[in-house]
Order: C-alpha cells, then structure tokens, then sequence
C-alpha cells in the first residue's frame, strides 16, 4: 500500500485483515495495478486495512496451504494463470475452510471449473484457455468477446450479490473473452447459485450459499470508476475479511 496522508473519512477505529492475492502479477494486467488503489482506499475510506500478500500461481500449486491462515482469498484476473492448479487449490482451500473467497474475471472462471470438478465430480470439464484440445468444456471463448465493454448484469432478488450491491440491476466493466457455457445446471443442482445475468440470460455472477462470503463476477469491480471509491463488491469481500480475522481472533470458528 501506498502512503497517503488524508484523513479517514470513518471516525471508526480501522480494522485489519490478511488477504492472499492470488494470480501471476503483471504490470501489462490493468487490474493489478489498481488494487494497491483499492486497497488505500478501503484504508482511509472504510478503515479496513487489508494487509495484502501476492501468492502466484505457481507458488500455491507447491504449497497445497499456501492460503491456509488468510483471513481472504481473491483470485485475481490474469489468465491463462502459470499454474491452473495452484489457482484451483487455492479456491478449494477457501471453499472448504470457510475462507471469505472473491473470484474475478478468471477467478470466475476457475471457481466454476474447481466447483465442477471437486463438488459436481466432473472430473474431465476443462477450461478452453488452459486445455484447447479438451473433449468437455466447461469455459469456453464467448459468443462476443467483453474485453474493454460494458455491460448491464440483472442480480438475483434475495442474493449475496444483491445484498452486497443493494441494485437489481448494474453496468459494470469487463475483461475478459471467456465463460461458462455448459453443465451449468448440474452445478446448480449441486448448490452453487448464478446470482447475476447478462440480459440474455447469461451468467455473470456466482456465490455459495452458506459459506461465510463466497462469491465470483466474471466482470471485474475493481476497475469501476478510478479506483477512489471501492465497488461494493469490493467493499464487502474487505468487510468479510476483518470480520474473519476478528473471529479467528477470539478463537471461533469461521
């Protein structure tokens, strides 16, 4: 994080959390470089200081715990990641050990392909970016690409995404030139929940009910605006973070 000396805006006492950024950093990745700005902002915004620590990809493929004892996981953008299975052991450790979980863009993406694979027992679904000659995909190039586009998602009424957002309806930023296209139904039928739609019907947003906070956007809050003001996605994942790290703190159980 950057110095900055503006006053907090919240006369609230700031709150600190450990999240783990996982993914390949990159300077040609814009995402990348506004997350310190995210993160400077939640501090003097929001005083939530989250103490961030990048982990490649590669890195969490040769340490299964390598998010083990975050209080956070986001999975950044910047597919094709070195390592898919680093990515897919992080989310797995998030998953199952209550981790607050933000999955954006590829981190979507892989959230739906190690939730099909570990959850939904399909073992053989591959992601097209990493595994072009796969006989069964679950992610695949879009019909119209979004890198650079804006578009409106429809959010599901009663949903973690609707709470978080407080809108039925929003423009958000994209990246990105894939997304899931089959077995979708098998995934809800095994407890995920698609809680946000292009308005074509194409999903755009998915969480897991009953998990502390897990959820993934296939656009990426982080590129809203100038990187002064949080999307409230953002915001939340911060908010679930401290709240993590306070209970972890007194000893109870995430």
């Amino acid at each position: 994080m950057t110095n900055d000396t503006a006053q907090p805006l919240s006369s609230a006492p700031a709150r600190s959390a450990r999240i783990a950024l996982v993914g390949d950093r990159s300077p040609d990745v814009v995402s990348h470089s506004r997350i310190p700005l995210l993160l400077d902002a939640l501090a003097r915004r929001d005083r939530l200081v989250l103490d961030a620590y990048w982990i490649p990809s590669e890195d969490a493929l040769a340490d299964p715990g390598a998010v083990r004892g975050f209080d956070a996981v986001w999975v950044v953008p910047g597919s094709p990641y070195r390592s898919e299975a680093g990515v897919l052991s992080a989310i797995r450790t998030a998953r199952e050990e209550g981790i607050p979980f933000l999955g954006t863009c590829g981190g979507f993406q892989h959230a739906l392909l190690e939730y099909a694979r570990e959850v939904c027992g399909l073992t053989r679904v591959a992601h097209a970016e990493n595994d072009p000659d796969a006989e069964d995909f679950l992610v695949e190039p879009l019909a119209c690409s979004l890198v650079g586009h804006e578009a409106t998602v429809v959010v599901e009424a009663g949903s973690l995404a609707q709470s978080v957002m407080n809108a039925e309806r929003s423009v958000e930023r994209y990246f990105c030139a894939y997304g899931p296209t089959r077995h979708l139904d098998t995934l809800r039928a095994h407890g995920l929940r698609f809680s946000g739609h292009d308005e074509d019907g194409h999903v755009r947003i998915a969480e897991l009910p009953g998990h502390p906070f897990f959820l993934a956007t296939l656009f990426q809050p982080e590129l809203a605006g100038d990187g002064s003001r949080p999307h409230p996605v953002v915001r939340a994942f911060a908010r679930a973070a401290v709240e993590h790290a306070a209970r972890a703190a007194v000893g109870q159980p995430a």
